[in-house]
């Protein structure tokens, strides 16, 4: 416990506004109820959305991605996270493995990475050649705009961190077991090359920023006020999402409530 003291004390002196957790609670439960009245819209309209969150590592994807997902339908809302890429998927056209799971009518996806790996982290660390990568930055908005063309709701956010922060969270994730498994050999060689994955993320950015697909960038140096400010966007950008939600009929059981019994000896734990 004086280890995490410790950090919460450092974290606090590197970021002094840092969001309190029961505003945070308070202004995230407002957030939630629009969310869902965005799903309930989604599904009425056969609307199809999908929010890209890409960033550096430790930047708050996961946890901006659960802060949205949480209160939804777990049908309607998929959360899609690829692993590296299988030898076969190694010879397909690289959009090739994130297209199966593009969202059908009325649903979310939500990208905690996306085909922006080769311009990230596939480029800086080697795991594709600069021709392989510049041929991306070519095609990625002719496949975007596709995706808009055909009425996809596109929303592409780009999480900011300092480095100081990113230590501190690596740090964190370092020391606390329940964290351990988000610290792989590829995020500690990413220490050392903060000021590559800028340059690549610049790249990027110039290439890929367009009117039919632009990208959002969002400070999550707090990730509270990243993850309220991030959702803030996503719901001030889509159309006007109120869908009155349908009354149920919800007549008395009629009867006294029954008690779960079971004709076979089994005893529940």
């Amino acid at each position: 416990m004086g280890k995490k003291k410790d950090r919460e004390a450092k974290a606090s002196a590197s970021a002094p506004d840092t969001l309190g957790k029961t505003e945070y609670y308070e202004r995230l439960g407002e957030l939630e109820l629009e969310l869902n009245r965005m799903a309930r819209w989604l599904l009425h309209t056969g609307k199809r959305l999908v929010v890209v969150i890409e960033g550096r590592d430790t930047a708050g994807k996961g946890g901006v991605i659960s802060a949205i997902a949480d209160t939804l339908n777990p049908r309607q809302c998929h959360t899609v996270a690829l692993p590296k890429p299988s030898e076969r998927e190694r010879t397909q056209w690289y959009f090739q493995r994130y297209v199966p799971h593009l969202p059908a009518a009325g649903e979310i996806v939500l990208f905690d990475r996306s085909w922006y790996n080769r311009a990230g982290v596939e480029r800086v660390m080697g795991y594709c050649s600069e021709a392989e990568a510049e041929a991306f930055l070519k095609q990625a908005p002719v496949f975007e705009q596709m995706l808009v063309e055909d009425g996809m709701l596109l929303f592409k956010y780009w999480l900011t961190v300092d480095q100081a922060l990113q230590e501190e969270r690596f740090a964190e994730r370092r020391d606390d077991p329940l964290k351990r498994w988000k610290l792989s050999p590829i995020d500690l060689k990413a220490r050392e090359k903060y000021a590559d994955y800028g340059r690549a993320r610049d790249r990027m950015l110039a290439a890929t920023h367009t009117s039919h697909a632009p990208w959002t960038l969002v400070n999550f140096n707090d990730q509270r006020r990243g993850r309220l400010a991030l959702i803030r966007h996503l719901l001030d950008h889509l159309p006007d999402t109120e869908v009155p939600q349908a009354a149920l009929d919800w007549p008395p059981l009629g009867h006294a409530p029954l008690e779960e019994k079971l004709k076979r000896p089994f005893k529940p734990i």
